[in-house]
């Protein structure tokens, strides 16, 4: 019978009832010492004032050892081990707290009338009642209490000998017995509602952990992915500044009197040089995509002449390959960033032309509703469904193990993703292993075009680089010899008066001999300096002297740096023909009228 009373509860719950019991106890017990002293003046009427008054007095006194058992439980070291010890100290308090209970109708009863019994039956069993809702979760501590309180006050009942305290005692141990019942029931729910907030705790403590494990891994691969860039960026640029002075050196070369086996390997080298330069360009396009500083300009033009300049650019190295490069014309106009655009699709035609052996490469137009599909067609190798997503990764290439230059580095794809989600295009894929693929660029036709006219391309600039003419002064900084080298050799064929110098302290120096037209400075300068720092040092002696910025750094907040200074930009390695088109468009008017 008991084991089915009291079943065995685990620890953590054990100590959790105990916990409540004891955290309510000693108040309620003060009100029930308040009430018991309130039927004890009632009976003093009629029975021993002395010893209600000591029962009263007593009746105080569970208050203070509950309270030393909540601290002391409170205190322990490990309450959960505890528990079972200290649960036997309270079904003990408890079952004492019964007896001094049951003392009452043994003082009161034999001189107390018929009414004032069954008012103290009510007064007990209201006192039962409200002991269940702090004594049940410990059901031992409340079964111990009632059946001790209960079995004296029977016996009293019994004693007195009229049937109708029979009956009384009788209904007082019915009652007991639903009590109990009522209080095993609360004990279970108790137990539940604990095990249920333990369940939550851990529930609560797992995800926590897992959220700090997630986040860990979160900030494990954002440190990766920094030092990814600040590695790529400190390749980037130390690569960048030789390739820069050898294009620079290459030029001077080309426009000397050469053999025609010297021109032969003359180009060999350039194309070599522009190879790498290519690559290196790309790594810069994705800097600007990871450093935000990609801007959209978004304007209505005609797409055939995009594509003209796309097809003179990238159909002989379709010839080369001895593949077909074919493009339908169309008459339409769109609405977006030309120069977005021309770099979306050059990225999708050369990447077609590298992966196309056999067969060819198409470039057509479709009108759908309101929109242009752009599609780049190639009898390439195909790309499986399961790798149409990863080719959209920086790094990832396919049929590519041996990491083949001439292949790229596997950037191209995803720097068009990230340049069609910037100018907020949708890009489309459609490929079958073995046959090849379709990328189609979703650009949105021009409204009313019928009657619009396009906005004129910017034309490029002729590559006579013989008209700066020899009056026009520049003044070079850059902290590199070899650049500087270049830079004066390849200015002075274009008969520009020069000086070169590595520092700030050497520029503000150089403008006591020459006040110059122009000042070219590398973005990056020594000693933590910056060539918008040297660059407004030297305005604070010529006030808007025109300046071009030459940055070799594509750390994206580099790049965010010089794109904020607000001076022309350009990226090495910088080919002449861009250098030269820089320099006469920075030139002020007075110098080209001058000088021109």
């Amino acid at each position: 019978m008991a084991a089915l009373l009291f079943k065995p509860v685990p620890a953590r719950i054990a100590a959790e009832q105990l916990r409540f019991m004891l955290g309510t106890a000693p108040f309620a017990f003060i009100i029930g010492g308040i009430g018991n002293a309130a039927m004890a003046v009632i009976f003093a009427l009629n029975a021993p004032v002395l010893p209600l008054a000591i029962w009263a007095v007593c009746a105080f006194l569970p208050v203070p050892f509950l309270r030393l058992l909540a601290n002391r439980f409170r205190d322990s070291p490990d309450p959960v081990a505890e528990a079972g010890r200290y649960q036997r100290y309270a079904v003990l308090l408890a079952t004492a707290i019964g007896v001094l209970r049951g003392i009452l109708p043994w003082i009161a009863f034999d001189q107390a009338s018929p009414l004032a019994i069954a008012l103290l039956l009510c007064f007990m069993a209201g006192i039962q009642a409200g002991s269940l809702s702090f004594m049940a979760p410990v059901l031992p501590a409340f079964v111990g209490y009632s059946v001790v309180f209960i079995a004296m006050l029977s016996l009293k009942l019994v004693t007195l000998g009229d049937p109708m305290y029979w009956g009384m005692a009788i209904g007082s141990i019915l009652f007991c017995i639903a009590i109990i019942a009522s209080a095993r029931s609360a004990s279970q729910t108790f137990q539940k509602l604990a095990e249920l907030r333990f369940e939550n705790n851990e529930l609560v403590e797992r995800l926590r952990q897992e959220t700090a494990i997630a986040q860990a891994a979160r900030l494990e691969a954002e440190t990766a992915n920094q030092a990814k860039s600040k590695f790529l960026a400190a390749a980037s640029h130390d690569l960048r500044q030789p390739i820069h002075a050898q294009g620079l050196f290459l030029e001077v070369l080309a426009r000397g009197q050469l053999t025609a086996q010297q021109r032969e390997i003359l180009d060999n080298a350039r194309a070599a040089s522009s190879a790498s330069g290519d690559m290196l360009n790309t790594l810069l396009d994705f800097s600007r995509l990871e450093a935000g500083v990609v801007t959209v300009s978004k304007r209505c033009f005609e797409l055939q002449p995009l594509l003209n300049r796309i097809g003179t650019e990238l159909a002989p190295s379709a010839d080369e390959k001895g593949i077909v490069y074919r493009q339908r014309d169309t008459d339409v106009m769109v609405e977006s960033d030309p120069a977005l655009v021309e770099l979306i699709l050059r990225n999708l035609i050369s990447n077609a032309i590298r992966y196309t052996e056999r067969g060819g490469v198409l470039i057509g137009c479709r009108r759908r509703s309101d929109q242009v599909h752009v599609e780049v067609w190639d009898s390439g190798i195909g790309i499986a469904a399961d790798n149409q997503q990863e080719i959209f990764r920086e790094f990832h290439q396919l049929g590519n193990p041996e990491r083949d230059r001439r292949k790229g580095l596997g950037l191209g794809l995803a720097i068009t993703e990230r340049l069609a989600r910037a100018a907020n295009h949708e890009l489309r894929l459609r490929s079958v292993v073995g046959r090849g693929s379709k990328f189609a660029l979703i650009l949105p036709l021009a409204a009313g075009q019928s009657g619009m006219q396009a906005d004129p391309e910017p034309s490029a600039f002729a590559n006579d680089h013989t008209t700066l003419g020899t009056p026009c002064r520049i003044l070079v900084i850059d902290d590199d010899e070899a650049v500087r080298e270049g830079m004066l050799r390849l200015l002075k064929t274009w008969g520009a008066r020069c000086e070169a110098v590595e520092g700030i302290e050497q520029a503000r120096l150089c403008l006591d001999r020459m006040a110059p037209d122009l000042v070219i400075c590398d973005y990056r300068l020594r000693e933590q300096r910056t060539g918008a720092e040297a660059i407004a040092i030297l305005r604070e002696r010529i006030p808007d002297l025109p300046a071009i910025l030459i940055t070799g750094d594509t750390a994206p907040e580099r790049l965010r740096e010089a794109e904020a200074s607000g001076i022309p930009l350009l990226h090495k390695p910088v080919l002449p023909a861009a250098l030269f088109a820089k320099i006469r468009s920075t030139l002020p008017p007075r110098a080209k009228r001058a000088h021109g």
